[in-house]
Order: structure tokens, then C-alpha cells, then sequence
């Protein structure tokens, strides 16, 4: 799954998408429309949804152990 992004009038809007191969050939289906979003919340949404998931740093320099 991925994050796909667009604006439109000045906003951002972000939507989560799949890919799927059907008969040979890729499908991408749309599985939520997460709406207007602000444009530092998309590196997170884009984490959130990376196949590598990123190291979680927290301020005081601890990982999360999870």
C-alpha cells in the first residue's frame, strides 16, 4: 500500500491506494480517501504505509521496542 497525494485550490489531499496484479497486469484500487491533510502530517502518512518501516527515534534518543 501507498500514500498518493494531490492538490487542489491551494490544499492538499491524500488518499491510501493497493496494487494488485490482475490477469498480468497491475491494478491499483483505492482502499481510503483520508482527505485534506496538512503537508507535515505526509511524511508520517507516508511512513505509516512504506513497506521499510522507519527507526522510531524518540526526543530523548530511546527506539521504540516493539
Amino acid at each position: 500500500m501507498y500514500v498518493k497525494t494531490w492538490e487542489k485550490s491551494g490544499a492538499t489531499y491524500a488518499s491510501v491506494y493497493r496494487s494488485d496484479r490482475v490477469g498480468g497486469k497491475v491494478k491499483t484500487t483505492e482502499v481510503a480517501y483520508l482527505g485534506r491533510v496538512e503537508p507535515s502530517q505526509l511524511p508520517y502518512l507516508k511512513a505509516a504505509y512504506a513497506k521499510k518501516k522507519p527507526r522510531l527515534v524518540y526526543e530523548d534518543g530511546s527506539e521504540f521496542q516493539g
